[in-house]
């Protein structure tokens, strides 16, 4: 019989702050060697149940606690953080605040250090774990110029040096690209069974995790165990859409075709599954049900970029000699794996930094030679690091800043603020100081300090990474709103399925150049374009492939025309 390495039983806790338990009732075990995803919308307690797995509740965020809970047998609440520390490693969704020392090898050393082990056991050790997480070839290297996969993977051997028996990796995906977010997952499972320790992962990106098994996948919402499910059950079931979380698109599509799913189908692996003639036959009646796409107008050209470059001066060809016209009132995303060019193209777009070669056009004036301050009335630029925009402690004062650097009148200012917050989801929380919010929140109050601005052209840099489904779908419908309004988008993403559903354009960047400027569907169905900039294939690729469809972006079309009408009964 397998050992008990997590165990909640009847176990509830309230913040200090709060007027109401965050988690009520929580009864789970988690067994040695098992692996465990544990999925949930923001605000369900997926985050707080964690936080108790490593002791950061009540040790760091206090509260009060009922029933009990154990952790490799001892009982959580008479241990300090530090013993759980030796059988709970945390990787933390940002590995960048994890880091302590300058090179790789320090880093992994650091809690060795601290435990005073013998320099011959400690070089063992970090050899060791460097090796399994396959950074050993990059000991002396500096841990800021990894990659972000990279960074990733010496975050693991740095919880993996310390021999604990529970690895928790918070949103492991959350600032990937998809390629490198593939293989993060792929490493974590081979870890796994290599180690034979116990690995929860706290993540609400499903289909991406289910690249590799899982034993099971616990689903939190309104503070309550939702579903404990085996992932074939759990797709099986409508526990994700009640949730509001995002199931793989390949089982969605199926469900909408009228296919019906059974946890003896083992949906949760796209690779085992197989179509009968009867179920490619359902597929084929959806496809031709499918209403004629409606042609856009044409617009007139907004912004006209025109042979852009740009050298850092450690690194030239940062961008190298790339072309593209956007025209008013498109919505864009901007594609490409980490470290392609994709945030320096913005940053050139906002006048941060000065194009070596190559001008910049907007409404036929030539702004290349703009001062940050010029630019940024006519285009407005929301950045993915939260901390780089954030300078106020409340919420309404953070969206009101631009609008009081530029003289608004009071009144207008309320006015504008208020509405904004409404349609982000923020309106309940306007008084509240922004550090009581969690990561997602935090990024919509840095989204509606410049919808606030109503700009000329928006560019978003990673707009929906933190977002829930639901916050998802919420956000990015307003967003839809303001294109419709006449509000150019730009966005720049890891996101295929924000691409496939939003924006009429992709834009691929790699290694600094253009590679690629299509419809979603056609990028996204490209084998070697999405081989060459890192990105995943859909997996409604796939499926039409196993429904024997001659053209896999005709399926992709169908599914998001479908499903966009479907979540537009959420709002």
């Amino acid at each position: 019989m397998k050992k008990p390495m997590i165990q909640f039983e009847h176990f509830g806790f309230q913040y200090r702050s709060q007027a109401e338990p965050t988690l009520n009732d929580i009864n789970l075990t988690i067994y040695e060697g098992e692996k465990v995803l544990i999925a949930g919308p923001s605000g369900s307690g997926k985050s707080t149940l964690a936080h108790c797995i490593n002791g950061l509740v009540p040790a760091s965020y206090k509260g009060s606690m009922e029933g009990s809970l154990h952790i490799g047998g001892k009982n959580a609440e008479k241990e300090n953080i530090f013993s759980l520390s030796q059988l709970v490693g945390t990787v933390l969704q940002d590995p960048d605040g994890q880091f302590i020392g300058l090179t790789v090898g320090e880093d992994i050393a650091f809690t060795l250090e601290n435990d005073q082990v013998t320099r011959e056991e400690m070089k063992t050790r970090v050899e060791e774990a460097a090796k399994l997480t396959e950074v050993d070839g990059k000991l002396a290297s500096s841990v800021h110029e990894l990659s972000g996969g990279q960074k990733q993977r010496v975050a693991i051997a740095g919880v993996l040096v310390n021999e604990v028996d529970i690895l928790l990796f918070d949103e492991p995906l959350a600032s990937l690209d998809p390629a490198t977010g593939k293989e993060v997952i792929d490493l974590i499972d081979r870890l796994q069974k290599q180690t034979k320790k116990t690995v929860v992962m706290v993540e609400h990106r499903l289909e991406d995790v289910l690249f590799r098994h899982v034993d099971r996948i616990i689903v939190v919402n309104d503070g309550t165990i939702a579903a404990d499910m085996t992932p074939d059950e759990l797709l099986a079931s409508n526990v994700l859409e009640a949730a509001y979380l995002r199931e793989p698109l390949y089982v969605k599509a199926m469900k909408y075709a009228g296919i019906p799913v059974t946890p003896g189908d083992q949906i949760a692996n796209l690779q085992h599954l197989t179509l009968n003639d009867e179920e490619k036959m359902k597929i084929e009646q959806w496809m031709e049900a499918s209403e004629p796409s409606v042609e856009q107008n044409a617009a007139q050209d907004l912004l006209e970029v025109r042979e852009l470059s740009f050298d850092y001066p450690t690194r030239p060809n940062t961008l190298n000699n790339i072309s593209f016209t956007v025209k008013k009132g498109e919505m864009i995303s901007i594609a490409g794996a980490n470290g392609a060019g994709k945030t320096t193209l913005s940053k050139v777009l906002c006048a941060f930094e000065k194009p070596t070669k190559g001008t910049i056009h907007l409404n036929g004036d030539d702004i290349t030679g703009d001062t940050i301050k010029q630019r940024s009335e006519r285009i407005g630029v929301v950045m993915q690091n939260l901390n780089q925009m954030i300078s106020k402690q409340m919420i309404f004062d953070e969206v009101a800043f631009g609008l009081v650097l530029r003289g608004v009148k009071e009144e207008d200012i309320k006015e504008r603020v208020e509405r904004v917050l409404k349609v982000c989801g923020l309106y309940p929380f306007r008084n509240w100081p922004i550090s009581a919010l969690s990561f997602g929140q935090k990024k919509r109050v840095t989204i509606a300090s410049i919808l606030v601005l109503e700009p000329e052209i928006i560019i978003l840099d990673e707009p929906t990474a933190g977002q829930d489904f639901r916050h998802y779908t919420e956000m990015m419908t307003f967003l839809e709103q303001l294109n419709q309004q006449g509000v150019t988008i730009l966005m720049i993403t890891h996101d295929m399925h924000l691409m496939l559903e939003y924006t009429t354009r992709t834009i691929v960047i790699s290694d600094g150049e253009k590679i690629a400027d299509d419809t979603p569907a056609k990028v996204l169905t490209d084998q070697l374009l999405v081989q060459k900039a890192s990105l995943k294939e859909t997996s409604l690729y796939e499926l039409a492939l196993k429904a024997d469809w001659p053209n896999p972006n005709e399926l992709v079309d169908r599914f998001i025309e479908v499903d966009r009408k479907e979540r537009m009964t959420w709002l």
